[in-house]
């Protein structure tokens, strides 16, 4: 027997990180002196403010270099405490709270303490490329509902009440969500709400985008809506988009205390404590100023409207405005019904033939919308200058529209 038959057989069915991979890609072409625009990878562009790198400076020289109690440091689960209780109206004790390596992390610490083999969970699409990759590694099965368009793609407590079925386990609910940008109203948790407290599931609520709403829109947490939805539901949240500390890797989770417990006996084996320097940098992020904050938001939302009317400008493109993270989920299927052949990408039938001619033919990168479960879309990242959105656009425009 080979080596790589001996890869396990969930490691052999995982399927990579498309977002990564066309980063890589264009980095690669980076490393060969073109100049590329990347629209693909959901990272702030903008530097940690520096009072935050300044405590974790002084975190280093101050010898706080050793490990930490598996579960955080108590000051942050404190200050998590409090922040959730001051900004979100959700009461939760320290020992409620789990800090781990980023709210990927706090994500699949949730679903490996929940699922066995064979329990659904169900995704709303489009969906975060990793959800259903976490599922299945937890020996899960992930149940895709497909979104309107219409209702801003997000899933209706209809589209939910229709997909549950004896082996419902959760339900996994994105607000802002990554890739369309759509943010739940309080009216569409509580009817969701109403449906997992009937049925009996576990919510897990990744609100990592929280700060990033636009247009006066208010983030709302389902758990905050009763009780009885309180007790059902995980909330995963993060300092790396607010914070612009994607590197740091601090994510945390708030929920019942049993399932918190669970993730933490996970987390023990897995990676125990997060960063010391890192949980001292995301204490100062959390209590400290939030003016930087505000800042990026004002910088964010001025990006997104010259990215909605740029796209909206090209031929074959839709984009709906959204409401909040930083990404634009732009339906190009008017594009797509022309099949173009192309020098660099041959046909371009799909989504993801249309990202690779946009890479190597405009030297801007994308992500297929088929990586999200949306085919015929794709998803652009506005979180790059002003500058570099228009020079994006317009050798987009150029492309598509020299296309015929």
């Amino acid at each position: 027997m080979s080596v790589k038959e001996k890869i396990s057989r969930r490691t052999r069915e995982l399927v990579p990180s498309p977002t990564l991979s066309i980063d890589a890609r264009a980095k690669e072409l980076v490393s060969q002196g073109v100049d590329v625009i990347s629209f693909a990878v959901g990272e702030p562009d903008f530097d940690t403010p520096s009072h935050i790198k300044d405590e974790a400076i002084h975190a280093i020289r101050s010898g706080f270099t050793k490990y930490t109690p598996s579960s955080g440091i108590l000051p942050l689960r404190q200050a998590i405490a409090d922040k959730l209780l001051r900004e979100n109206g959700l009461s939760y004790d320290p020992g409620d709270i789990l800090v781990s390596c980023g709210a990927k992390h706090s994500i699949y610490n949730a679903i490996m303490a929940i699922c066995d083999d064979g329990d659904e969970v169900i995704i709303p699409s489009p969906y975060w490329v990793s959800y259903p990759e976490q599922v299945r590694l937890a020996g899960g099965k992930p149940v895709f509902v497909q979104c309107s368009a219409d209702n801003e793609y997000k899933i209706t407590a209809e589209d939910l009440r229709k997909a549950i079925t004896p082996r419902t386990k959760a339900l996994i609910l994105n607000t802002p969500n990554n890739p369309s940008g759509a943010v739940y109203t309080e009216d569409d948790l509580t009817a969701i709400a109403e449906v997992a407290v009937h049925q009996d599931i576990i919510v897990i609520s990744d609100e990592v985008y929280e700060k990033l709403v636009y247009d006066g829109e208010k983030h709302v947490s389902i758990a905050a809506l009763s009780p009885e939805i309180k007790e059902r539901t995980v909330v995963v949240n993060g300092v790396s988009k607010a914070y612009a500390m994607t590197g740091w890797r601090i994510g945390y989770a708030a929920g019942p205390r049993v399932i918190i417990k669970a993730m933490a006996d996970i987390q023990g084996h897995m990676t125990s404590n997060p960063t010391s320097i890192s949980q001292k940098a995301s204490l100062q992020a959390l209590t400290g100023t939030q003016e930087p904050v505000n800042e990026m938001l004002r910088s964010f939302s001025a990006r997104r409207d010259i990215m909605v009317e740029g796209l909206n400008e090209i031929t074959g493109f839709k984009a709906t405005k959204p409401r909040g993270a930083f990404y634009v989920f732009v339906d190009v299927k008017g594009v797509l019904s022309q099949r173009f052949q192309t020098k660099t990408a041959g046909v371009v039938a799909d989504d993801t033939a249309l990202a690779r001619f946009l890479l190597e033919e405009a030297k801007v990168a994308v992500v297929p919308g088929s990586a999200f479960g949306g085919p015929g879309c794709l998803r652009l990242s506005y979180a790059t200058s002003e500058e570099r959105i228009k020079e994006g656009l317009r050798r987009i425009k150029e492309a598509v529209e020299g296309l015929g």
